[in-house]
């Protein structure tokens, strides 16, 4: 994956929350990802990790790793 995404392939909506569960994305955002230019995306993925602690989500890091060790 691109260092200018943060999608993990965990691309699940939480529909309380609406938002992605693998990244924090919101359907606009993920919608628009490829016309954002490259400081658009970094600064949306800087607002991730809060934006999912604030909704009580699990950051991505976390299925990531998940996946990862299911994997093995």
């Amino acid at each position: 994956m691109s260092k200018e995404t943060p999608c993990i392939a965990v691309c699940f909506i939480d529909p309380k929350t609406k938002l992605c569960l693998g990244c924090g994305r919101t359907l606009p955002e993920i919608a628009r990802w490829g016309k954002m230019d490259s400081a658009e995306r970094l600064d949306t993925m800087a607002l991730l990790p809060a934006r999912m602690a604030e909704a009580g989500l699990e950051p991505s890091s976390t299925y990531a790793a998940k996946r990862t060790s299911a994997a093995t």
